[in-house]
């Protein structure tokens, strides 16, 4: 009812906007930052109560902080410092350390995290893949629902609800490729290794072709090198040689072992 820090400063050093007032909330912040500190904050909310209360809280969070130390601060500690917020309105605390995340990066001269390149699944609110992955990761999601309540992605009409459950799916692969491999001590088996490379191939590299009308078929693994044939409509494609080297290539790589590489087998 008292948000704290509304409104327009001036001469502010660095501004921020996130969000899109036709479809959804948006925020705009306003920073006055000296000698690294921020010294005054303000912000200007269209959206729901909890997107005000978001908002305003953290302003109030990093006013006084230099700005590595509000660089730190999370959507968590945002939705902490309230007292809580409903599950479904977590997105609200998203946005207000999107917007911090954006007006450092923009104050660092640096790419800002909204600006990544990424392929937008939920046309309804503009949620990109890459960001339903980032917040999979940084929440350890696991439902559509969990997905919906973090980005709004799936809250319009429900049409990329299908495609958020495989991008969970292959994130979460990813997730725990990442972990196994971290607490392994030594070097995975042969066997291990084409059990790894079976399961990369049939839950992530597979369903991304067969997508756009391509397969993939794996014909055999020999120590660390992968022999593969293209099918469907990846067979005789101009970028064939793309597919083979920054996808199936990659993500074997990434996920399986670094010095992986992919033959194709005609």
């Amino acid at each position: 009812m008292n948000p704290r820090n509304v409104g327009t400063m001036d001469s502010p050093t660095v501004v921020a906007d996130i969000g899109n007032i036709t479809c959804g909330d948006a925020l705009k912040l306003y920073l006055k930052i000296e000698n690294e500190v921020i010294t005054d904050a303000k912000f200007k909310t269209f959206g729901c109560a909890s997107a005000i209360a978001s908002s305003s809280m953290l302003t109030e969070l990093i006013k006084g902080k230099t700005v590595d130390e509000a660089a730190k601060v999370t959507d968590d500690d945002i939705a902490k410092e309230l007292g809580g917020l409903p599950e479904a309105k977590m997105h609200c605390s998203v946005m207000g350390r999107e917007a911090l995340e954006k007006a450092i990066a923009i104050y660092k001269g640096e790419v800002a995290p909204e600006d990544v390149t990424g392929r937008v699944v939920c046309k309804c609110f503009g949620v990109t893949d890459n960001k339903i992955i980032a917040a999979i990761r940084n929440h350890d999601l696991k439902t559509v629902e969990q997905v919906t309540h973090y980005t709004k992605d799936g809250g319009g009409c429900g049409r990329c609800k299908e495609e958020i459950e495989e991008i969970i799916k292959f994130t979460r692969v990813q997730m725990a490729m990442e972990a196994e491999k971290k607490v392994q001590k030594e070097p995975p088996t042969n066997l291990q290794r084409v059990q790894r490379v079976i399961q990369v191939i049939e839950e992530k590299v597979r369903p991304q072709l067969q997508r756009d009308g391509g397969d993939l078929e794996l014909i055999d693994v020999v120590d660390k090198n992968v022999r593969v044939a293209l099918r469907g409509k990846c067979v005789g494609c101009i970028a064939g040689a793309y597919t083979l080297r920054d996808v199936v290539e990659k993500d074997l790589r990434e996920l399986v072992d670094p010095e992986i590489t992919v033959e194709e087998i005609k």
